[in-house]
């Protein structure tokens, strides 16, 4: 077998296995909203079983006939978008009746990926988004004549993070595939090479092939980080502010919720977007890292009402770009599972310049966890930690965590003091 059949062989086995995971994955994503629906009486919480089956069994056969069955249609344009109406109009209903087929109205983001074309894709995502929402809000039964106003608010928010996202995703695709197009070609005008050199030009290939799947890994790690760390937390606040404004007795109180979820859509759509374009944080383009994180601070502490404190030490000079955003993110990162975990009354932020190292170490009083237990209840699945270790790994440095239950929580990161302009 040539190399060129080899790198072909490669390509198409990545696909054939995505391909696959993208097959089944509605029927484990259904699965998990008709479990959780059948314990839904466990919380007493009254749910139309007849109508949920009933509806369930027809989207099971809907998505098996045009999904599953019948592959030659996937090309149908006409066709493929009679399934996905006819998917988001099932799928609705049946958020309509219990909350929990939240989960499978994620596989409506994919199938727009994979089955609509142009701006339909994008019409697919707004519609997503808005039956979704309807999970968010708590089902049917939270959409009151009084509160009708959270659903288009939270379908809104929904859409332009879930655009903005699926934006991203699009142009990842793209560029992989020129990628693919650009090695094959490669390989084609190196195979025309004198036979003296086929030699070098097959590790040429091998080379290349490595540092693409090097650099296709850098840039999802990248992209999952910075998601997690923008559009993750930015809808986790969100949600937060809207359930607080929903549970507040005083009108003035629930607008200040409110304004702040509008706060935190716009500067998670603005990072957002610096995300798509490879830019650093927003916060860092026109401020030194320590008034960074002491605004990071300062507006997390507004809308947690938690006190967070940033203490600066040491000469406070400029520091690599990827080092300063290792830094910027952690604070972002531990604040937010303060607010999401720790219960704490108090934050307190060090940033230290050393002559070797920069180090910022975040402490709050609240409850505390055992590091060493798997935390399976995070919304998050524990990615943020894994991000920061990232980050941080990337650059040489260290992330230590300590704590223990009733004790707080004390992170530490110790980066290499990189100067600006210096090489990473």
């Amino acid at each position: 077998m040539s190399v060129e059949a080899e790198l072909r062989e490669e390509f198409d086995r990545w696909e054939r296995k995505e391909s696959a995971v993208l097959k089944v994955l509605p029927y484990p994503l259904l699965a998990v909203s008709v479990v959780f629906t059948l314990l839904q009486p466990l919380w007493d919480a009254p749910v139309h079983f007849p109508a949920v089956l009933g509806f369930s069994t027809v989207l099971t056969a809907w998505v098996a006939w045009f999904h599953t069955a019948h592959p030659e249609w996937h090309d149908h344009d006409r066709l493929m978008g009679l399934y996905y109406a006819g998917l988001l109009a099932i799928t609705a209903c049946l958020a309509l009746l219990t909350p929990w087929f939240g989960f499978f109205a994620f596989i409506g983001y994919v199938h727009a990926f994979q089955y609509l074309k142009g701006r339909w894709r994008y019409v697919g995502v707004a519609v997503t988004s808005a039956v979704s929402a309807i999970s968010y809000v708590g089902g049917a039964d939270s959409i009151t004549a009084e509160e009708w106003w959270k659903w288009p608010a939270v379908s809104a928010v929904t859409a332009v993070i879930a655009t903005t996202a699926f934006y991203a995703d699009v142009m990842s695709d793209r560029r992989n595939h020129r990628q693919k197009r650009a090695l094959i070609e490669l390989h084609r005008a190196n195979t025309d090479l004198e036979t003296a050199l086929a030699e070098n030009a097959a590790l040429h290939v091998q080379l290349l092939a490595q540092a693409r799947e090097a650099g296709v890994l850098d840039e999802r790690q990248r992209m999952a980080r910075e998601i997690h760390d923008t559009l993750a937390q930015g809808l986790a606040g969100i949600l937060t502010q809207l359930q607080a404004a929903e549970q507040a007795d005083e009108p003035a109180v629930s607008r200040r919720h409110v304004t702040n979820a509008m706060t935190l859509a716009r500067e998670s759509l603005t990072e957002a977007r610096r995300t798509v374009h490879a830019v650093g944080p927003s916060a860092l383009a026109s401020a030194r890292l320590p008034d960074a994180i002491g605004d990071v601070a300062r507006r997390w502490s507004e809308v947690n009402r938690v006190e967070a404190v940033l203490t600066t030490t040491g000469d406070a000079r400029p520091m690599h770009t990827d080092v300063e955003v290792a830094l910027l993110r952690t604070a972002q990162e531990a604040l937010a599972n303060v607010a999401k975990h720790a219960r704490a009354g108090r934050v307190a932020l060090t940033l230290s310049y050393m002559e070797d190292l920069v180090t910022l170490d975040v402490l709050d009083d609240g409850v505390g966890f055992r590091p060493d237990a798997q935390r399976s209840g995070s919304a998050d699945g524990g990615f943020g930690l894994v991000g920061m270790r990232q980050r941080v790994h990337r650059l040489a440095g260290r992330l230590d965590v300590e704590s223990e239950p009733d004790g707080g929580t004390a992170i530490t990161v110790t980066l290499p003091a990189i100067p600006a302009g210096g090489g990473v």
